[in-house]
Order: C-alpha cells, then structure tokens, then sequence
C-alpha cells in the first residue's frame, strides 16, 4: 500500500521532487502524509494551507490507482527516492527525482557508471571516437553506459555497448512506455535484454523542451563520469556536462578539429579546465584510479552481424589471412566473400592488408 501512497503523494499538485522527501521524511511515510493532522502538515517547511487542502482532498488516489495498473501491465518497474534499486550516485543530488520509472534488466547501481553524450549532429570522427572508447570500456567486468537515446552520439553510444555486450540504459524526456525519436525503436527494445530505460516522467508522457535539460541531470547524477564526444558551444551535451561539474562528477571531453563546430564545445570544456582531455580509457583509468581487470576482455563478435560475418571474424580472429586461405577456411565463394568484405572493412571489423590479405579491424582489436 506504501506505494500506493508514494504515487498518490507525487501527484499531488504543488509537490515537487523536493517537497516530496521533505513530507516523508517529516512524516515516516507517504500513508502518514495523508493521515497526519493539518496542523502537523503546516509544520513541514514549504508547506501551506493551499498545498494541505490539496492533500486532504485525495483527489489524486484514483490517478495513482491508475499509474500503478498501467506500469504492472507493461512491466515498467517503479523505483521511489528512499527505495534500495534507486540509483544511490542520482540520490546524492540536491535535485533527485523522487520517482523513476525503469523498464529493463540491469542494475542500475553497478561498481561503474559512465555517460556518453554528445551532438546529434555528430561527424564520421565523433562515431569512431565514441566506437573505440566503448570497446575499451569491455575491459571492466561491472560496468553501466548511460546516455539520452538521441540521435548522433547518444544512439552510437548505445549502439556500440550492444555490439560489444556492455549493459546500457537510455535515459528518456518522455514516458518509458514509448521510444522519441521512434526510429530508435528497435534499438531500445535490444537494450532491454541486458540494459534498459529509464525516465522520471509518467507513463504516456510525450517529450517537450523543458524535460530535456531535466533528462540531462538524471545522466549526469547516476554516472560517476561523464564524456563529451562531440558537442557545439551550446547545446545538450553542454548543459550535461556543467551539470556533472555542478555535482562533483568527473567530466572528460575528446579534442576535436579547432574548425569544426560541433568540436567547438569540447575543446571549450577542455580549455576552461571543466573537463579532462580524454584520447582512450587509459585516460578514464588515470584520473578515476579504477582498476583493471585481471584478464583482456575475450573477442566479442556483435550479434548483429550474418552467420558469414561471424565466420569470417571467428577465422581472423587466429591470424591475418589471404582472401583465398579465407575462402577456403570459411566455404564462402571468393566473388561473395570479396563483397561481404568489402562492407565490413567499411564497418571497421575488417582491414585489408598488403597482399591481398586481411586482419580483424579496429573495432574488434
């Protein structure tokens, strides 16, 4: 019944995340909130006789009756401020959310949290930036990967933790019962076997432009560290990162092109002292003093890859190889495998060598 109580409390107009806490804590639980004396009510610091008649009311108990049905049908778990699963990096700031809605596997309080962020705009050398430091991530055994589930960087972020099995959550301006932009569908439905999404606001909700900024400081309050990849002077990324600085968080930035305008906001935070320069996870490893697993991280072939792609790899993977030793050792035609080649030296799994000889690409190193 608690969190009947808790939902119902929520939504009461005129509380805020902050007023929220403040009510249970003065009360023990949002039940004694509801049951309390007015006169005890008024006690509490912010609140009045306008926000205690609003309380009496319970006009909200049917809206949460119907929150709580709506979140058990699409599975969508409820994480309250004072609950145990509830992020405890996110709890150290002053603004927490003091509800979240989850959907997904993970846990959300691993050993490690890092966020990837950065323009929607992003350039070929921001997807490669963002593609190597994930896959040096892999050499931590307990990590997490936050970003926005934008476009640019924050979907590539993600993207690549899928390829190279790292959990990650999208942090989300709208309702976790909808993917924005809904391209990004199938995406987030892959992230929900071993990562998730995540959202303070309610289910149903539609994205706005206010929501955004509050989306961007539940990624940087649950992440021990944030990275810009690649960001314009003003913008999302930006505000991200000031408000990490604002909570104590770390905040690297990767240099970019001093003619580019989405490297314009690295090189600023850079420059400013309001970010450490970051050129691959060795960096992270200096300035956080993590320690380093025991073991290399094994090859991770991306599951998103053909059968004939996996063979290739697998078969790369003891030693370069020429195209006709290849095609002999994978039974792939040569005129097919030439083409099946071709694309993945494209999509860096894959680089040609002198003499007609191929190696695992940069990706997969």
């Amino acid at each position: 019944m608690e969190t009947f109580y808790r939902m119902a409390l929520g939504m009461v107009p005129g509380i805020g995340n902050k007023l929220f806490k403040s009510l249970i804590s003065y009360c023990e639980s949002a039940e004694q909130v509801f049951k309390a004396p007015h006169s005890f009510l008024k006690k509490v610091p912010g609140v009045g006789e306008r926000l205690v008649a609003e309380i009496a009311k319970k006009a909200t108990f049917a809206l949460a009756e119907k929150e709580l049905e709506k979140a058990a049908k699409l599975n969508i778990q409820l994480l309250f401020y004072m609950d145990e699963q509830y992020p405890f990096r996110l709890k150290q700031i002053y603004d927490a959310p003091s509800l979240l809605y989850f959907k997904g596997k993970t846990d959300l309080n691993t050993i490690k949290t890092i966020g990837i962020v950065g323009t929607r705009q992003a350039s070929g050398y921001g997807f490669q930036m963002t593609n190597e430091l994930v896959r040096e991530l892999r050499r931590y055994s307990n990590i997490l990967m936050v970003s926005g589930l934008a476009y640019g960087i924050d979907i590539h972020a993600h993207k690549a933790c899928l390829d190279y099995q790292i959990p990650t959550v999208g942090v989300m301006a709208n309702g976790v019962d909808s993917v924005y932009p809904y391209v990004h569908k199938e995406i987030a439905q892959r992230m929900l076997e071993t990562g998730g999404l995540l959202s303070e606001n309610r289910i149903g909700s539609l994205p706005d432009a206010p929501k955004f900024p509050e989306r961007n400081r539940v990624i940087a309050g649950m992440c021990d560290a944030i990275i810009v990849v690649e960001a314009a002077k003003k913008g999302g990324a930006l505000i991200t990162a000031e408000l990490a600085n604002s909570y104590n968080r770390e905040v690297f930035a990767v240099p970019g092109n001093l003619t580019q305008p989405y490297s314009l906001g690295c090189n600023y935070l850079i420059k400013t002292h309001k970010a450490h320069l970051i050129q691959s996870v060795d960096d992270l490893d200096y300035i956080m003093n993590w320690d380093l697993d025991a073991k290399p991280p094994e090859l991770l072939v991306p599951v998103h890859l053909s059968e004939k792609e996996k063979t290739i790899i697998q078969c790369l993977k003891e030693k370069e190889l020429l195209i006709d030793e290849l095609s002999f050792k994978t039974q792939i035609p040569m005129n097919k495998l030439a083409s099946l080649l071709l694309t993945m030296e494209f999509e860096g799994y894959v680089q040609a060598l002198p003499g007609k000889k191929f190696a695992l690409g940069k990706k997969l190193q």
